[in-house]
């Protein structure tokens, strides 16, 4: 073995201590242990460090705040409102019903975090109906998540736009494969999970806490989830939110619509994407500030407004880190994976998936991975393709919406196995990724 083999498994195995310990610490803890990372391979190897993904940390900030004016003046809990009618209009139909409400609306949010008060709603409709809960509420959580991947607006886009709208695919040839796609996915995910598990009346678990009174029947006092008093500003927040993100759309539809300003060389062309989805989002989240008089002083404190403060760090660090060191031996990998690659493409798919069940990010991964596919060659639509593959977050039942998803359930039968891997969310997590790629490149095969 050569000093340059040598050194490259010590840089990897720094990059892999670096991000174990990021994720040991949680929150903020994975960017900065990267930064850790990266002062390793500068001074221990001499590694050149690449410019950090400053475009994609701008486009985060820029919709997080937007977002966060949203959830400070009402608007989340609106949307929310919207969201629990339609679950309860179909209580029946709930395993379908609940997992396309929570698609379409984490869509038009662009975060997670809409799901969070609609998992007691999908829990109580499908126990009153005497449905499994784990039915509904592990492709509910499940299609939270591959809607990210359909978001014109959020982080793991953002990081799919700065990457490939200079090879001529933008929002719009993103949207067009990823958004049918995962639907695909989830609409697959929920016609098996419809059978799977036993009914509430024959389950062990949910019969012996029935028996020793540790949960009521279904309609003898079960807790209602509380319908909370929308703020005046509410309706409104939600409103300026929304057509700030049609007008994006629009944008990348008709690029006509961009100032047509001259570029680095001089020729008078659409504004891009990256800047124009920063430049919307900041005055979207102004608009709302002024129309719904929200104090500014509101916004760095909500859920949202955290939670994007930790993807901005672990992007900064992970993305930093991982892309220096790749950078730095591109020419190792793309000998040692271009062939294998190049004769089974859906091997990139499988690491997408393994590596964001490592970070836990599906923007990290996106950084992370996606510029390493385009060196290997992989045409860009079948990247497209398989991106959706980062829903490998739920790999490991360790996010916050799988753990509230199994707490919420009192019947029992939404859980973590003895095992760890065999939890509630595995097998229709495994069939929407599996049905969602396969969409994928079928769609990316008509299209381009």
């Amino acid at each position: 073995m050569d000093i340059t083999t040598v050194q490259f498994f010590l840089q990897l195995l720094t990059v892999i201590v670096a991000i174990m310990m990021g994720v040991r610490a949680g929150g903020v803890g994975l960017g900065l242990w990267a930064g850790v990372g990266l002062l390793v391979l500068t001074y221990a190897f001499g590694l050149v460090p690449t410019s950090p993904p400053i475009d994609v940390m701008l486009i985060i900030i820029a919709v997080i705040m937007a977002a966060s004016v949203m959830e400070a003046a009402g608007g989340i809990d609106y949307l929310v409102d919207i969201a629990a009618s339609l679950i309860r209009r179909n209580p029946n139909q709930i395993t379908w019903v609940a997992p396309l409400v929570a698609w379409s609306f984490t869509v038009g949010a662009g975060t997670g975090h809409i799901f969070y008060p609609l998992i007691p709603i999908i829990y109580e409709t499908a126990y009153e109906n005497e449905i499994r809960p784990e039915r509904p509420l592990s492709v509910s959580t499940l299609a939270g998540i591959f809607a990210i991947m359909a978001s014109p607006v959020s982080a793991a886009m953002a990081a799919m736009i700065s990457l490939f709208e200079p090879l001529g695919f933008g929002l719009v040839q993103i949207l067009a494969v990823t958004m049918p796609s995962t639907l695909i996915g989830i609409l697959v995910a929920s016609l098996i999970q419809m059978r799977r598990g036993k009914d509430l009346k024959d389950d062990p678990e949910y019969q012996r806490r029935l028996a020793a009174g540790e949960i009521d029947p279904p309609g003898h006092g079960e807790k209602k989830a509380e319908r909370r008093d929308l703020l005046p500003s509410a309706r409104l927040s939600a409103f300026i939110f929304l057509a700030g993100v049609v007008f994006i759309v629009l944008c990348g539809l008709f690029p006509a619509i961009r100032p047509q300003l001259p570029n680095a060389d001089g020729v008078i062309g659409p504004l891009s994407m990256t800047v124009m989805i920063q430049i919307t989002m900041l005055s979207v989240a102004a608009i709302m500030l002024l129309f719904t008089q929200t104090s500014a002083s509101k916004v760095p404190r909500t859920n949202v407004a955290i939670s994007g403060f930790t993807a901005v760090v672990a992007i900064f660090g992970i993305a930093w880190m991982s892309d220096t060191f790749i950078t730095a031996n591109e020419e190792i990998f793309v000998n040692s994976l271009g062939n294998m690659v190049s004769a089974l493409p859906l091997t990139f798919a499988i690491a997408l998936f393994f590596m964001a069940a490592l970070l836990s990010s599906q923007a990290a991964t996106t950084r992370t991975l996606m510029p390493l596919g385009l060196a290997l060659g992989l045409p860009p639509e079948y990247l497209i393709a398989m991106w959706p593959a980062v829903a490998g977050v739920a790999f490991l039942p360790i996010g916050g919406t799988l753990i509230a998803s199994v707490n919420f359930d009192q019947t029992g039968t939404t859980r973590i196995g003895k095992l760890i891997l065999n939890h509630s969310f595995m097998v229709p997590l495994l069939i929407a990724v599996t049905a969602t790629i396969l969409a994928g490149l079928g769609l990316a095969s008509v299209l381009y």
